[in-house]
């Protein structure tokens, strides 16, 4: 039986060793000028406690042997402040935070990723989610830029999804709201929670459109027709997720027509004939809109186009059903096995599995009126289909109905959801490199690619009709 008693004690030698100007073989230069600070420190230990570290340090350990020269290496991404507090968990386990304003600690986390720290990198990201939540959610955009040119950043990266989509309001007050790159923008305004108020997002839009062109007019009364050309060559690619249609007539001429020069001609015209030549006309909201879904994969949007296939409805289409998506299994909750898939599903009709393919924007799925079994039987349905959306862009789709209606389904107990000999297969226990689609027995192929691929997620949902 291990005693810990001893590790605060070899913390506090190895600090000694790195505050001793004795022994160390290796000095490090750190920043940029003029801000530029020189550390002496030792290559075994930053060998076995960096992996970054170790892969730079094994072409000078060779070169500077053989020269005789205190190896030297540059560090010139990191702040010297920043690298001091790294350099003390390198050599003692030990870094205290409360100490630390939250910028500095992003700081940290950036460079603790730079050096390969990882569990140095789950450690912080913990901290500022339960420590430093209030101001992550005012400083809103610096976190989602950080996520997005750090794509290791796991925890921060749910921390923003999960405010997006349940507290989007907590996004349109942050201090740097403006600041928003518009690809984070249109990320954002695409939740399903945040679409429930559309004089919500296409006011806070034309906020950020006019923060992007210093000096604009506040009244809109008062902008040229350079003024409005520019505004609208701002907003061109958030504005079609904006949901006009949804509007009553007074909210849009009060908040949208006095900014009718920034829309398209054809939208700007669709609506005038929408709100102003049918006065009388009731607002109208699809029922599907006006719910949520249980989703880690997948938007409101998403379901309402799968259920329009369910009811082979083209995309312009009225809803003729609403329904209800109700998950009754995730990959991340109940586990990835075939065992656990048949266990939850087999028996359940009219469902949906939805797969996320792991380091790719691919969504997959499929749609399965019959019943799950695990018989290694074949089920036999004109109905079934898959398909496959870019998770950037819900309008990049690709739908597959089955022509082989004999061979729709594979009842198969050694994989989860299996359509077709292959069109869509999804290997148990999360497997990597082992799942796979290519084209047999529906229309066209769902991949630009026949390559297996990992399961980042999945999940199912019954089908089931309000």
């Amino acid at each position: 039986m291990y005693d810990n008693k001893f590790l605060p004690k070899l913390s506090q030698n190895l600090l000694e060793i790195l505050g001793d100007n004795e022994y160390y073989d290796i000095t490090i230069e750190v920043g940029n000028d003029p801000y530029v600070k020189i550390f002496r420190a030792h290559m075994v230990i930053l060998c076995y406690r960096s992996p970054y570290l170790r892969r730079i340090l094994s072409t000078n350990i060779n070169k500077n042997q053989n020269d005789g020269v205190l190896a030297h290496i540059k560090l010139p991404n990191i702040l010297p402040e920043t690298f001091q507090m790294i350099l003390r968990y390198i050599y003692g386990g030990r870094l205290s935070l409360e100490e630390y304003d939250t910028s500095d600690i992003i700081k940290i986390l950036i460079a603790s990723n730079e050096l390969g720290l990882q569990e140095l990198v789950i450690h912080l990201q913990l901290f500022l989610i339960k420590n430093r939540k209030n101001w992550m959610e005012r400083n809103f955009n610096l976190i989602y830029q950080t996520n997005f040119k750090n794509g290791s950043f796991l925890e921060l990266q749910n921390f923003c999804i999960e405010l997006m989509s349940k507290e989007p309001e907590k996004i349109f007050n942050s201090i740097d709201f403006t600041s928003l790159s518009e690809k984070c923008l249109i990320s954002f305004i695409q939740h399903d929670n945040v679409q429930t108020n559309v004089i919500q997002v296409w006011k806070h839009l034309l906020k950020w459109g006019i923060a992007q062109n210093p000096g604009f007019p506040s009244d809109p009364s008062n902008y040229s027709k350079g003024d409005f050309i520019t505004l609208r060559s701002t907003l061109q690619q958030c504005i079609p997720f904006i949901k006009f249609f949804n509007l009553n007539n007074k909210e849009f001429l009060v908040n949208v027509y006095p900014y009718k020069k920034v829309l398209s001609k054809e939208l700007r015209e669709n609506l005038i004939i929408h709100f102003i030549n049918q006065p009388m006309k009731p607002k109208i909201t699809k029922e599907v809109r006006s719910k949520s879904i249980e989703s880690k994969i997948i938007t409101i949007q998403h379901a309402e186009l799968i259920s329009k296939w369910i009811d082979k409805l083209e995309i312009t289409d009225n809803m003729k059903n609403s329904y209800e998506f109700k998950l009754i299994l995730r990959g991340s909750r109940d586990g990835f096995s075939s065992s656990k898939f048949h266990e939850i599903c087999d028996n359940k009709s009219h469902t949906i599995s939805i797969i996320k393919v792991r380091d790719s924007n691919e969504i997959l799925g499929g749609y399965n009126p019959n019943i799950w079994k695990s018989d290694y039987s074949v089920s036999v349905t004109k109905d079934s289909f898959i398909f496959s959306f870019n998770k950037e862009n819900i309008d990049n789709y690709t739908l597959s109905r089955v022509i082989n209606k004999y061979y729709a389904i594979n009842n198969c107990a050694d994989y989860g959801p299996l359509f077709g000999e292959g069109d869509l297969t999804l290997c148990g226990n999360n497997c990597f490199n082992e799942s796979y689609c290519f084209r047999i027995h529906y229309d066209k192929p769902i991949r630009n690619t026949d390559k297996d691929f990992s399961v980042e997620e999945y999940e199912v949902f019954q089908i089931m009709k309000d």
